[in-house]
C-alpha cells in the first residue's frame, strides 16, 4: 500500500467516539462544520506532525458548511483519513466527504428518530407509568449502547474499505469522484426544485374582452412550460454565487431573503 500510513487503527477509533461532538459549534452559518473539523482533529494533529502550516490549511478546509447524521458520521471521518493517509488529492477527498453527506443523513435520521426512539420510548414510557425505574434507564442505556455501536461499526467499515481498497481502485478513484459529485448536485438540486417556494402570481388575459369564458393566462403557467421550478433554481444559483464569488455568509442570505420575500409579496409578484 502507498501512503505515509501514519494513522493506525486506534487512530480510526477514537475519531469514531468522538462523532459525538459532532454537534458542538453548531451555527447556521457552517451547521456541523466546526464540529466535523474538531471530530478529525487529533488525527489530523497526528498526520501532519509538526507542520502546522498543513494542519491550520487542514482545518481551515473542513470547517466549511456539512450536516449529516452523528451516527453514521464515522463511516465518512474513516474514508477521509484513509484517503487522506493514502494521499489521494485533496479535491477527491471533498467530493466523497460531500457525496455522503445527503444519503447518510437520510439513513441515520430515519434509523434513530424513526425506529428505536419510539421504539425504547415506548418501552420505557410503559415500564415508567408501571412506576419502575428501569423504565427511563433502559431507554438511556439502550438508545446510547446501539449508537455507539453504530458508530464504531461504521467507522471500522470505513477504514476498512478505505486501507484495503484505496490501491485497488486508485486508477478509477477520479472516475468515482465524479460520479460522487454528480450525486452530491442530483441531490441539491432536486431539493432546490422541492423545497424552494418560489412563484409569479400575476394574472392576465390576452385581450380586453371580458366574458364568463375568457381564458387567463398566468405568468407562472409560462414559466413552468418553458421549465417546472425555473424560479427556485435560479434563486439557488443567486445563492450559491453569493456565496462562492462574494463570500456571503449565511446570515446575510437569510436577511436577503427575508427582505426579498417581503418587498416580493407587498407588491404581488412574488408569492
Amino acid at each position: 500500500m502507498t501512503g505515509s500510513n501514519k494513522l493506525v487503527k486506534s487512530d480510526y477509533t477514537k475519531t469514531a467516539l468522538r462523532a459525538f461532538y459532532l454537534q458542538n459549534g453548531f451555527n447556521y452559518s457552517n451547521y456541523q462544520g466546526l464540529g466535523y473539523a474538531n471530530v478529525i482533529y487529533p488525527a489530523l494533529k497526528k498526520y501532519y506532525g509538526d507542520d502546522k502550516v498543513a494542519l491550520t490549511k487542514a482545518l481551515d478546509d473542513n470547517i466549511e458548511f456539512y450536516n449529516t447524521n452523528p451516527h453514521f458520521l464515522p463511516f465518512v471521518t474513516s474514508l477521509h483519513l484513509a484517503m487522506l493517509d493514502n494521499e489521494r488529492p485533496e479535491e477527491e477527498i471533498r467530493g466523497i466527504k460531500m457525496a455522503l453527506m445527503g444519503p447518510l443523513a437520510g439513513i441515520g435520521d430515519s434509523l434513530s428518530q424513526f425506529c428505536l426512539a419510539p421504539l425504547f420510548s415506548t418501552i420505557a414510557a410503559s415500564l415508567a407509568s408501571d412506576g419502575l425505574v428501569l423504565g427511563p434507564i433502559l431507554f438511556f442505556v439502550a438508545m446510547n449502547g446501539i449508537l455507539t455501536a453504530i458508530k464504531l461499526t461504521t467507522g471500522f467499515y470505513g477504514y476498512k474499505l478505505g486501507t484495503r481498497f484505496i490501491d485497488k481502485l486508485s486508477e478509477q478513484m477520479t472516475v468515482i469522484s465524479r460520479a460522487a459529485n454528480i450525486v452530491g448536485v442530483t441531490v441539491i438540486s432536486s431539493l432546490a426544485a422541492s423545497q424552494v417556494k418560489l412563484s409569479i402570481p400575476y394574472t392576465f388575459a390576452p385581450d380586453k374582452v371580458t366574458n364568463a369564458s375568457q381564458k387567463i393566462v398566468t405568468i407562472q403557467g409560462m414559466l413552468d412550460k418553458i421549465a417546472p421550478a425555473i424560479l427556485p433554481v435560479l434563486y439557488t444559483l443567486l445563492m450559491f454565487y453569493l456565496i462562492k464569488n462574494k463570500k456571503w455568509t449565511t446570515y446575510k442570505l437569510v436577511i436577503l431573503t427575508v427582505i426579498i420575500g417581503i418587498i416580493g409579496s407587498w407588491l404581488g409578484i412574488l408569492a
